[in-house]
């Protein structure tokens, strides 16, 4: 099976710019920070935290070393710097943030962050669905599939269904992606972000097989012969 096969060679296919995540609620990360002077930095860098949930009782998530996980609010706590809004955030923007806050304590700092939890979820005709974390977060959606073993033969490769939460509209968006198209490349959606979900529909011949096999819907199929047998039987008994 081929993707990317429908391509004019003539022309140079180019590739989609990948503008970084946005981080969301529930993302954890991993934020270190650095600077000449050792004594003076470690404030900013925690050990070991176990969050406190609501009701002042110990949440399911224990975050390990300079680990930060972000509020339903978008917010992450800081040591010393306190409560950062970065829902909406790319890294880097998040990153000069916590660099401005800093200098009103250290000199050169250097700030990196890493998101720990990047998730995905891949479902329908591949190899192994189920969701998915990457260990990078630049993934395309080749990548993305290769994480769940591939798509089947069976699987309708022009009609690959991407479903991803929108912030404008506050619900989840869903896009047909066809992979069979070599500008797949060059598409908004070729890069994955956090909580994606990709749904890969079986070809045509495979949904007609199944609805023929499966013993529910074959059984289905025959009350309904029986229940139109008697609607007739009763309309020819009625004349």
């Amino acid at each position: 099976m081929i993707y990317m096969s429908n391509n004019n060679f003539e022309q140079e296919v180019s590739q989609a710019r990948y503008e970084g995540l946005r981080i969301q609620e529930g993302d954890v990360l991993e934020i270190i920070v650095t600077a000449l002077d050792d004594l003076a930095v470690k404030p900013f860098n925690k050990t070991t935290v176990q969050q406190t949930g609501q009701d002042g009782g110990s949440s399911a998530m224990r975050l390990g070393n300079n680990e930060y996980q972000v509020t339903s609010d978008g917010y992450i706590s800081y040591p010393v710097l306190g409560n950062i809004y970065c829902k909406g955030m790319t890294k880097q923007q998040l990153k000069s943030d916590i660099d401005i806050r800093l200098k009103q304590y250290l000199t050169d700092p250097i700030v990196t962050i890493q998101l720990v939890n990047f998730n995905i979820s891949i479902l329908g005709d591949v190899g192994s669905p189920g969701q998915k974390t990457s260990s990078t977060e630049r993934l395309n959606i080749f990548q993305a599939l290769a994480l769940a073993g591939d798509m089947n033969d069976s699987a309708n490769r022009t009609k690959v269904k991407l479903i991803r939460y929108s912030e404008e509209s506050g619900k989840d968006v869903t896009f047909t992606l066809d992979l069979s198209e070599a500008d797949i490349v060059n598409s908004p959606y070729y890069y994955l972000q956090q909580n994606d979900i990709l749904y890969i529909e079986p070809d045509r011949n495979k949904q007609i097989a199944a609805n023929t096999t499966n013993p529910n819907r074959a059984l289905l199929l025959q009350i309904l012969g029986v229940v139109l047998g008697l609607v007739t039987f009763v309309i020819a008994i009625a004349k």
